[in-house]
């Protein structure tokens, strides 16, 4: 080895600088050389911006890709999911086949969504097809909760107006942007309660796309009871999962923090939908992520604030596998190679997707195609899975 890994980060968090420290990696600071920097999304901003124009040199590696808020800010990740529907749908590709109606088969993942002030005409339109339905807005730069709220009356988007102090929805200048979603209004429910997942994806290349998938993911669920009543639409404690939201609730625990393991979800669900219906499930959820990152070509921002024991230990435990996997055995990065790491270092990650063999997979098919040999169909759909085949969307 040429010599000990440098690293620096501006998070002072536990999970990130034990691993670092367990390694043997020497700490620098910021205007020294470095192998490998862990990040804020604000310095990630700043260093790649256009006045900086900062090059990260091939032995060099950062936690986020300069662009990730294509998906991480909800505008935006909504923009480029309506982009990449089009774009299949120019190329002909199966993915982008739609139904009578006009519904896409397979791209359908994202509700009925809009963009304020921006698109105030095109939501009226469509909220007068069904006045009765529920909507749900939330400011695009903002997380943890904040600034969400559900509507199913027009008066009620006149008010927010009027609170923003925008007179018109044509001045938006000053306006701050939001999205309108049509609400979920009937979603899974265990133990009467909302819940969401929280999976964590490691890309390590968009070109090729190579990511993978962790297994050891948590549920959060809401302390308060779901009900549709319109009577209950301004407590969020029955509608967002955020822990930001929930820690100030009567019934939150402070324990497990509301929390279940993906595993324990898996077995809550076999046991009452059964197994082949939990595949499904989760097999669509992994196809929804890899289209996703198809559709930007960036990662996310997940936060490493630890609320519970186990939050620590889980968020720990992920930061090692994503070190062993982008630096095996602690060596100088060379981003030159391009390379899968060893199935004993990938921990608690499973290879999601590669591009690469993906494209291989293809081309092999087409050379027995021409040989005379039977690779099925493009674009069939996987045995009762709803989706095209493997092969395909893949």
């Amino acid at each position: 080895m040429a010599g000990k890994l440098k690293w620096v980060t501006d998070i002072e968090k536990s999970v990130l600088i034990n691993n670092f420290e367990k390694r043997g990696w020497v700490q620098v600071t910021e205007s020294e050389d470095w192998n490998f920097y862990w990040m804020s999304v604000q310095t990630i901003r700043n260093c790649f911006s256009v006045e900086n124009g900062f090059r990260l040199s091939d032995d060099q590696l950062v936690n986020h890709f300069p662009n990730h808020y294509e998906l991480t800010r909800k505008d935006l990740m909504v923009k480029n999911i309506k982009r990449y529907r089009k774009e299949q749908e120019k190329e002909g590709s199966p993915l982008a086949e739609k139904d009578e109606n006009g519904k896409y088969l397979y791209l359908d993942f994202v509700p009925v969504t809009f963009m304020l002030p921006a698109d105030y005409n095109l939501f009226v339109e469509e909220f007068r097809k069904s006045p009765s339905s529920t909507w749900i807005m939330k400011p695009c730069g903002k997380a943890q909760g904040k600034g969400i709220f559900l509507i199913n009356k027009l008066s009620q988007i006149k008010k927010w107006s009027r609170d923003s102090k925008t007179s018109s929805f044509v001045s938006q200048s000053s306006k701050e942007a939001y999205v309108i979603s049509l609400y979920i209004d009937n979603p899974l429910l265990i133990g009467g309660k909302k819940f969401d997942l929280r999976l964590y994806v490691l890309v390590t290349t968009y070109r090729p796309l190579k990511c993978y998938m962790y297994k050891l993911g948590f549920c959060r669920f809401c302390t308060v009871k779901y009900t549709p009543s319109t009577s209950e639409l301004d407590n969020m404690f029955v509608h967002l999962t955020n822990v930001a939201i929930q820690k100030h609730g009567d019934d939150y625990n402070q324990v497990h923090g509301g929390k279940w393991t993906v595993s324990n979800l898996r077995l809550y669900l076999e046991s009452t939908r059964g197994r082949e219906v939990t595949d499904k499930l989760f097999h669509e959820i992994h196809w929804i992520i890899v289209q996703s990152l198809k559709a930007v070509a960036v990662n996310a921002s997940p936060s490493l604030t630890s609320s519970t024991a186990n939050d620590r230990i889980l968020k720990y435990n992920l930061i090692n596998d994503i070190l062993n996997i982008v630096v095996p055995n602690g060596e100088i990065p060379d981003c030159k190679l391009n390379k899968l790491p060893p199935t004993e270092v990938l921990g608690h990650y499973h290879l999601l997707y590669d591009e690469e063999a993906a494209q291989a997979d293809g081309a092999e098919r087409d050379l027995k195609s021409r040989g005379g040999q039977p690779t099925g169909v493009k674009g069939s759909r996987a045995k009762d899975s709803g989706r095209p085949a493997m092969t395909t969307w893949k």
